[in-house]
C-alpha cells in the first residue's frame, strides 16, 4: 500500500510536458488551487470514464479558481491522442521519463505494474496539499471529494 502525501505536506515541485510539449511547472501555477489527478493509463476504461467526468465538471473547478491536471506515466503523444479522442479540455502531463518520478514523489506510484495509482490531490495557492485521496485502482473516485476540498479553500479565503 503506497503512502500518499497527506494534507499539510508541501507539494513536490514538478516540471512535466503537456500534450503540446510545453513544460508545465507547479511554480507556474502558484496563486491558484491545483487539482492533480494521477491515473494508471490513458486508454483503460475506468481512466477514460474518470477523465470524462472531470471534463464535464471542469467549469465548476474553474469557477472555484482551480487548474485541473491529469497525470499518468504515458507519453505526451499517447496523451495527445487520448485527449483528442475524449475531447478533454484540461492538460494531461506526461510522467514518462524518468518514468513515474512525479508519482513516486507524491507516493502514488505502483511498483507492481509501473503505473500510477488512482490518486487525487488538491494543492492550495501556496503549494500545500490540502486534500488527498487514494482510490481503489478499479474504481472511478468521482469528483465529490475534489469539490468539497475546493469549496473549503474558498471558505478559508473569506
Amino acid at each position: 500500500m503506497p503512502l500518499l502525501l497527506q494534507p499539510g505536506a508541501p507539494a513536490p515541485s514538478f516540471s512535466l510536458a503537456n500534450t503540446q510539449g510545453t513544460t508545465v511547472t507547479l511554480a507556474d501555477l502558484r496563486g491558484k488551487p491545483v487539482v492533480l489527478a494521477f491515473y494508471p493509463a490513458d486508454w483503460s476504461p475506468v481512466c477514460g470514464d474518470q477523465m470524462a467526468l472531470y471534463n464535464e465538471v471542469l467549469p465548476i473547478f474553474q469557477n472555484l479558481g482551480a487548474q485541473m491536471l491529469g497525470v499518468s506515466v504515458d507519453s505526451r503523444w499517447c496523451h495527445a491522442a487520448f485527449a483528442e479522442n475524449r475531447r478533454l479540455r484540461f492538460p494531461l502531463l506526461a510522467d514518462f521519463e524518468p518514468k513515474g518520478a512525479l508519482a513516486r514523489s507524491f507516493g502514488a506510484y505502483r511498483e507492481e505494474d509501473g503505473t500510477s495509482e488512482r490518486a487525487l490531490f488538491v494543492i492550495d495557492a501556496a503549494g500545500l496539499i490540502r486534500w488527498s485521496y487514494l482510490s481503489p485502482i478499479e474504481v472511478n473516485p468521482g469528483a465529490d471529494g475534489i469539490l468539497e476540498a475546493l469549496e473549503s479553500l474558498q471558505k478559508d479565503k473569506t
